[in-house]
């Protein structure tokens, strides 16, 4: 029984953070950005969220994947980061389950939510149990 609360305790702050970060959908892309209204990048968007719910991160994406715990595609969970870039790390996205994401894409579209492989994946990692 105390495993169950335990991992459903764990899902469900899985999930706020999701829920936290998918009411930013449509606000600006800003490079160098850290703002959640008023406009970030995608490792500042990432790093506001996380701040939000008291997780410190790194600033960029290429040193966020560094912190972070490392997971198999196939142990994907919403509240995981996803890593793009080849050869070096240039872009990050929350996981937000069903095979999306959400991240502050570019100048063009802002925060939108895209599949997760619109590009391979590099690395996936994590912040949270």
């Amino acid at each position: 029984k105390a495993a169950e609360e335990a991992e459903a305790k764990r899902v469900a702050k899985r999930q706020a953070v999701v829920d936290f970060a998918l009411q930013f959908e449509g606000n600006p892309y800003v490079y160098g950005g850290t703002s959640l209204t008023n406009g970030a990048d995608c490792s500042g968007f990432v790093m506001s969220v996380f701040a939000n719910f008291g997780y410190s991160l790194p600033r960029v994406a290429a040193a966020q994947c560094d912190a972070s715990t490392k997971k198999d595609i196939s142990q994907i969970e919403p509240g995981d980061l996803v890593f793009y870039g080849s050869g070096a790390i240039d872009h990050v996205a929350l996981y937000i389950g069903d095979g999306k994401i959400i991240h502050a894409s570019g100048a063009a579209t802002g925060i939108k939510i895209s599949n997760y492989d619109y590009e391979q994946p590099t690395a996936i990692g994590t912040f949270m149990e």
